[in-house]
């Protein structure tokens, strides 16, 4: 299994998968969760949604959370099975539990929206914190989110900059252009035009322009061109 994963990481993925097979047929959970997310992703192999999911079940049913995961991806997505939301969220679920960070988020964002599950505002931001505490930025916003919304919780202006702040840090742009918004209008931190400027140019440059955009043109309007230019500065920065 060592190797395997030595020569997956190298990009050697006919290696891992020629060490993965026997001992996925003998019935190791982690080697048949392994060959099912290459199947999936088309790596080493010719990418069979149908040949993915039938070895993530069978890691998923021996209890391997990455497998549970992976297949709760399939059934979410319709990937060789019928696509199910309610399953999804089941398998989804039974990795959160062994706590697999990813099946978390998801998991919270699902009991959020109620997709596949019914909607639960306490499960969702539960979920959501357990996946923030191992790093999960989509976490960190979402929690940033129901703060803001008060989604099951009083409205906390301060403690919505604070997870959109941790979530911004990580690099995640809509996180970013709600942090900027945070600073432009003082809610939950100090009215600063200059830092909301420099969030929302960053969220811009990631990706979330459409959300930034409106929060964009207040920044500028609110700002002197020196101001401007220390925004930039900034915002061209790598994130510590």
């Amino acid at each position: 299994m060592a190797d395997a994963l030595m020569a997956w990481n190298a990009g050697e993925y006919g290696v891992a998968l020629d060490l993965w097979a026997p001992l996925a047929h003998d019935g190791v959970a982690r080697a048949q969760s392994n060959m099912g997310a290459a199947f999936l992703e088309g790596r080493g192999v010719e990418r069979d949604p149908e040949k993915a999911a039938a070895w993530l079940r069978q890691a998923a049913e021996q209890g391997d959370p990455g497998g549970q995961r992976n297949l709760a991806l399939c059934y979410y997505e319709g990937w060789g099975v019928p696509q199910d939301q309610i399953e999804a969220a089941k398998w989804y679920e039974t990795a959160a539990l062994q706590g697999d960070a990813d099946a978390q988020d998801m998991l919270s964002w699902m009991k959020l929206v109620g997709g596949g599950c019914p909607q639960d505002y306490a499960s969702a931001r539960l979920w959501a914190e357990k996946a923030a505490a191992q790093g999960r930025a989509g976490a960190m916003a979402r929690l940033g989110d129901i703060y803001h919304n008060a989604l099951g919780v009083e409205r906390d202006p301060v403690r919505s900059a604070e997870w959109w702040g941790r979530a911004a840090r990580l690099g995640m742009a809509e996180a970013q252009a709600m942090l900027g918004a945070a600073y432009l209008a003082g809610k939950g931190v100090a009215r600063d035009p200059l830092e909301a400027l420099h969030w929302l140019l960053r969220a811009e440059a990631g990706g979330a322009g459409e959300l930034a955009t409106g929060f964009l043109r207040e920044a500028q309007a609110h700002t002197k061109p020196s101001q401007r230019a220390e925004a930039a500065r900034r915002a061209a920065e790598p994130l510590s």
